[in-house]
Formats: C-alpha cells, structure tokens, sequence
C-alpha cells in the first residue's frame, strides 16, 4: 500500500466512518446471535456494512467533491488492491477446480490411510493441516473432515469438544501458512513481500507451535477406534502438493496458480470425464466463491485512501507506535508487539481474519517502516495473530460450524483450540526472546 502524504496531520475523527464499519459489522452479529440466529456474524455482508462508512468518510473530507471521489477511486484502484484481487479470484478458481476432480477427497484419504489407531487426536491435527495448506481456507477444511473427525470421536469414545479443538488448531495451521490463503494474499501484498519469504518467516514460529501442539495431543486419551479412509483416487492430491512446491520455488504467484488449475484439470480429466465445459463452469464459480471478499478489498481500499488523505491513518499509527514502546524501548520490538496487537485487537472486532489483515494492514505496514522490520515480518505476524485470534473466537465461523455440526457449544470448540492458544504464546516469546528480522534494500520483493 502506499505511504502516508506527507504533511498529514493525525486526526482522529477521521477514523470515525472506520469504527462506524466495525460497529456495524460487529453490532448486527451480536443481534443475531442473541436472536439465536445461526452464524450470526455473517448475516450481513461485509460489503453492504461498509458502504455507510465510506459516505461518512466522503462527507468528512475537506476536499472538493470530485477530489473526494477521485481519492477514493484511486484506492480502489491501488497496484496492490488489484493484485491482491487479481490473486484472489485464481485461488478460488484453483479451489473448486481441484476439489471438483476429486483433489480434496484424495487428500483426506490419503491422510487417514496413514494415521495409526493410537495416534487419532494428533493425526487428525495433522491431517487438517495439510489439507488445509493445500486449500487455503480453514472453513473448506472442516466441511470436508468435520463428519470424519465426529465418527471418529464417537466411535472412539474422545470427548467432541476436543475432537473440534484439534481440527479448528490444524485448519488455522494451514489457513496461517498457505499460499493460497486469502489471508496469506493480503498479509503479503499489504506489507510487500513475496509469499515464500513470509511463508519461511512464518515456519519459524508455526512449527514450533506445531509441535507443542502435537505433545500436547499425544497425552490426551485418544480412545481406540477403526480408521476407514473413504475410497479416492490418492494421485489426484498432486496438484496441491506441486503448487506449495512452486510457490515455495518464487515462481510468480499468478504462474503457480495458472499451473495448478491446469494441473487439477488435466488429472480430472484422465481419471474421471472432466470435460471442458465443467471445468470453464467450476472456474467461474470459483470466482464467484470470492466475490465477497473481492468487493470488500476494492472498498476497503478507497476508504483507507479516504481516511489516510484526512489524518486518520497518522493517528492510529502513532498512538499504537507510542503504546508498543512502552512495552520495548527498541523500535523493531516496539513495532512488532503493536503490529501484533493491533491485529488481535481488530479481529475480536470483525470476527474475520481477512477483514482483519485489510483493515490493519496499512497502519501495520507504517509500524514496520517506522521499527524498521522486515516486511516479511510484519506479514508473518499479521497473519498469525489474526488466524489465532480467529481460531479461537466463539463467535468466530470456525468455532460456529464445527459447534453446529458436532451438536456442541462453540465456547466450548474455542477453548480446546489448543495450537491458537500455543501460536500466540510461541509468537510473543518470539518477539523478546529473538531479535525480530531488520528490513534491508534487497530483500523482501513483492511476488
């Protein structure tokens, strides 16, 4: 995202079409669910919530009129917003092209085939997390293990909430780290870096907690029970498995996931009758599976635009800047523990881990300039405590989906998400005990 203007004076009304969006977002969801609406939170889109805020922003400016929608047309039009969207719509079409050729299936099959009886609560963590890697959504995740994960906690006699716990931990895992993650997109493209870079940034903290993870699985009673994998065709997971391998090579983004829809295409084709047609259908539906989170990003950026021209952006940035360095004199620590918890705080708002990374993500990138870190730094945290927050909200569509489905409270869901509660813990030590990674000129390039 672009840089402050220079000579902007910080001001707070700016920020108010801002909290009139968050109020909106979060007061109707609150109303819902105290309506006994099911996923209360996500009865009124995104998109419609902000179109009041982006009006106040336009009466708010001291500009002309016609320099009013212009500022704003150009943050719709930002390099980045686009090619954040751009992106958006080729992960969705990857998505629902592979899990139409059977890609999804074969995962899950393929991760249950593996897993030893005594072994249920971690390869359950495990195999969520790969599958989720290679998606990139938690939701899609769970949709797809969540009747799996319950037959096996019956049959084995674990305790649903636990069960639910460690499948919400190993689909933040995955939603945290992919390179098709729609949080992964906008954590990079907000702060500049390329995906492989952030992605080896956020290893460092992710498979730690992993682990922890893992141990702490190990000692739970998993019970005993027989592990059917459904019946799948296991090659048709190559093409997941060959875009993290891209990815992860810094071919172009747009390339690799080029690559992968043509890759899940031609294996649906060869093992079952994929035919041409579907495929350019699935393609657009797999655009339209983004089209919220596509609009919303436009108009996330024209209003950012708006309230940066009008000081609201130097504002926060200064007040969360002064507020991390009471916490650390050194200015990297300073502006990671304020990236970190800007981003907590605003999730708990928005109960969107997406939404999140767009709203904080400009003033998080300014924290990063200003304690010279490392864009892939500040992406890493970014992307981490907003899935951490968003794995374990009760209120959160995770914790709501699986709550529904396993027929149990979504509090309860929230508070076995033990690999959030261990992410956050390993990210915070992190911060003090390690020093945080300095920006330099030549490093840290945009995919």
């Amino acid at each position: 995202m672009s840089t402050l203007p220079t000579g902007v004076r910080p001001n707070a009304i700016a920020l108010l079409p801002l909290f009139v969006f968050l109020g909106l977002f979060l007061g109707t969801g609150i109303y819902f669910h105290l309506s006994g609406v099911d996923m209360a939170f996500y009865q009124l889109a995104a998109p419609v919530a902000i179109l009041p805020a982006i009006v106040l922003a336009v009466v708010l400016s001291k500009e002309t009129l016609n320099q009013r929608i212009n500022t704003f047309v150009e943050g719709v039009g930002h390099p980045n917003i686009v090619t954040m969207c751009l992106i958006y719509l080729l992960a969705g079409a990857f998505s629902t092209v592979a899990a139409a050729t059977g890609g999804v299936d074969a995962m899950v099959a393929l991760g249950l085939s593996i897993i030893p009886a005594s072994f249920i609560l971690p390869g359950i963590f495990l195999i969520a997390a790969v599958v989720s890697t290679a998606m990139g959504t938690s939701m899609g995740t769970l949709a797809a293990l969540g009747p799996v994960a319950l037959g096996l906690s019956q049959a084995a006699g674990i305790n649903p909430a636990v069960m639910a716990g460690v499948l919400v931990s190993g689909a933040m895992f995955g939603d945290n780290l992919s390179f098709i993650s729609d949080t992964t997109i906008a954590a990079t493209k907000t702060q500049g870096c390329s995906m492989k870079d952030k992605f080896r940034t956020n290893l460092r903290i992710a498979v730690p907690a992993a682990v922890l993870s893992i141990i702490a699985f190990s000692f739970h009673s998993s019970g005993s029970a027989e592990i059917n994998a459904p019946q799948a065709t296991l090659w048709l997971a190559i093409p997941y498995f060959a875009i993290i391998v891209l990815a992860v090579s810094g071919l172009n983004v747009f390339v690799v996931l080029t690559l992968g829809i043509i890759l899940a295409a031609a294996f649906g084709m060869v093992a079952t009758d994929y035919a041409w047609v579907t495929l350019s259908q699935d393609i657009y539906q797999g655009f339209t599976s983004m089209q919220e989170i596509f609009l919303l990003s436009l108009l996330i950026g024209g209003l950012s635009a708006l309230i940066r021209q009008q000081g609201g952006l130097a504002f926060l940035s200064n007040n969360v800047e002064a507020l991390a360095q009471r916490l650390s004199s050194r200015k990297d620590r300073a502006a990671a523990l304020g990236i970190s918890g800007l981003t907590a705080v605003t999730n708990l708002a928005v109960a969107n881990n997406t939404v999140t990374i767009l709203i904080s993500g400009e003033v998080s990138k300014r924290l990063a300039d200003e304690g010279n870190l490392a864009p892939r730094q500040s992406a890493s945290y970014l992307d981490i405590f907003a899935c951490v927050v968003q794995g374990v909200l009760p209120y959160g569509a995770q914790a709501l989906l699986l709550g529904a489905s396993f027929g149990i409270s979504p509090l309860a869901v929230s508070l076995n998400t033990w690999y959030c509660f261990i992410l956050a813990g390993v990210a915070v030590a992190s911060i003090y005990i390690f020093k945080p990674i300095q920006k330099v000129q030549t490093s840290d390039a945009t995919a």
